[in-house]
């Protein structure tokens, strides 16, 4: 279910959502409910729509992934937005949770991905392969919090898995991520990835965006905002 308190930015055209783990954006195999199909009857609702309200997914986050996603509620406005991120003209933001230091304090992935459709799962090679899609991130320790290590993420490409991959394969799985090689899942089957912001151009407005999700309250996420400047 969505709430006005889940509603980051909204707007003629766009609407932003602060996802909580475990939900997942578009209709699977689980016939579980999607925040596409949610969203569609919270915005009929709101704006008492006898049908069902126009909702365009733009891009996607892993069922276990929190944070910033952006729906789009004209067909103009799917378009263009569909455009920025085909054109990689859209700047995302991650913040991951390790528990493994980093060899560097910052740096830069380049890997190539192999999608394993019947595990479900990527992974990750230091060379070409065939079949593959190269993948290339940056990312930064921002702190050391009890032992855990937080990172912020700038992938520069949009692959499947692409983050959970390349940080497993760096000797650094995301906590939480037993399927990347983390020990342990957790009792939600959530990861600690969250999308934190989106930085783009407005569709119609043509105007600069940048717009952030809070951390998730979940007694683990949250004490990570002492490491957190004004820039993230």
């Amino acid at each position: 279910m969505i709430t006005e308190n889940d509603i980051l930015f909204e707007d003629n055209h766009l609407i932003a959502i602060n996802k909580r783990g475990g939900d997942i954006v578009q209709v699977d195999n689980t016939g579980d409910q999607s925040m596409e199909d949610m969203l569609k009857v919270f915005l009929a609702k709101k704006y008492n729509k006898p049908n069902d309200a126009f909702v365009g997914v733009i891009h996607r986050l892993d069922r276990p992934v929190s944070g910033m996603i952006l729906f789009a509620k004209t067909s103009k406005g799917l378009d263009r937005m569909n455009r920025q991120f085909h054109d990689r003209k859209v700047q995302k933001t991650y913040l991951a949770v390790v528990r493994e230091k980093p060899e560097a304090m910052k740096g830069t992935l380049k890997n190539w991905l192999l999608r394993d459709r019947k595990k479900m799962v990527t992974k990750a090679y230091n060379r070409e392969v065939k079949n593959g899609s190269y993948a290339e991130l940056d990312y930064e320790v921002v702190g050391v919090l009890d032992g855990f290590y937080l990172l912020k993420i700038n992938p520069l490409t949009g692959r499947t898995h692409q983050i959970r991959s390349q940080l497993a394969y760096m000797g650094c799985p995301i906590v939480g991520d037993n399927k990347y090689g983390y020990p342990r899942g957790s009792m939600d089957r959530t990861i600690c990835l969250h999308s934190r912001s989106l930085a783009f151009q407005h569709p119609v407005k043509e105007e600069e965006m940048i717009i952030k999700a809070p951390l998730p309250k979940d007694g683990f996420w949250e004490k990570f905002n002492v490491l957190l400047k004004g820039d993230l």
